[in-house]
């Protein structure tokens, strides 16, 4: 049953995927009926320390076909930061914070569809704009449970092109795996420019930032959403949008939405800004 489970979802995401060409894979996963054996990292990441990523969350979304998981970025006590692929089709959502285990969250909230806010010109068909946010009812801030910083709203930007950036979540371990982990991994990773990662990806655009997935290190199936920082100061700089088809593992580059792209969005909706 799994199997047959599984060779549906894979014919559901090729076919929506075709609209768009060959090279790009967007990253939640779409959860097995059955969940007892899951375990893993991001490929080839290492496992968090308590309370090392306080504001990384879980998320777990119903929607029409079935349950899907992807990670996401508590940015005040009201609000979390995710991508508009795993949330535009929604019906709830189950919010996981506080806990670098998956299925043990300190806190955990389910929000309805009312409470979610796709941005206005996503496109499934082109990846753009790749972003949205949750509404929680107020979390109570703890060791655990932090919001992350953004960047202060400015005139200009750096493009964080050879910067060490650490991206965080419960991905696939693997390109073989069909499981999402159960130990939060992280990953050390490295910013490489727009024109360079344009060469892999045509649809890539100032709105994105692309991270060199060198050794098979990368983020990867069930990390979709799920925060960028920077490394020397923790400010989240991109959120997990899309990859190869090819595989996480493979080398190719790996595509975030660029934060600084949608602060004025971020502060219209939340009034938070840095």
């Amino acid at each position: 049953m799994k199997l047959i489970i599984l060779f549906a979802f894979t014919l559901a995401v090729a076919s929506a995927f075709d609209l768009r060409g060959e090279e790009i894979f967007e990253r939640e996963f779409f959860m097995p009926v059955v969940d007892d054996e899951i375990d893993g990292r991001i490929t080839n990441g290492k496992d968090a320390a308590a309370n090392q990523f306080p504001y990384q969350v879980g998320l777990s979304l119903k929607t029409p076909s079935g349950t899907s998981w992807c990670g996401g970025s508590l940015i005040g006590a009201n609000w979390v930061l995710t991508a508009a692929h795993c949330t535009d089709t929604a019906t709830s959502v189950q919010v996981l914070l506080g806990s670098t285990v998956r299925t043990r969250p300190a806190v955990s909230f389910t929000v309805s569809k009312s409470d979610i806010i796709v941005h206005p010109r996503w496109s499934r068909i082109t990846a753009r704009n790749d972003i949205s946010l949750i509404r929680i009812p107020t979390v109570s801030y703890t060791a655990a449970i932090q919001p992350v910083a953004l960047p202060s709203i400015a005139s200009s930007y750096s493009t964080y092109e050879g910067d060490s950036v650490i991206a965080s979540g419960w991905g696939r371990t693997s390109d073989s795996s069909n499981a999402v982990a159960s130990k939060l991994q992280y990953a050390i990773m490295t910013v490489i420019s727009n024109a360079q990662c344009k060469k892999t990806y045509a649809s890539v655009s100032a709105s994105n930032i692309c991270i060199a997935t060198t050794g098979g290190v990368s983020t990867c199936n069930g990390d979709s959403g799920g925060p960028l920082v920077l490394a020397s100061s923790n400010v989240q700089v991109g959120l997990t949008s899309f990859g190869s088809k090819a595989g996480c593992a493979k080398g190719y580059p790996a595509a975030f939405t660029r934060i600084t792209s949608y602060l004025d969005w971020i502060k219209q909706q939340t009034g938070i800004s840095a």
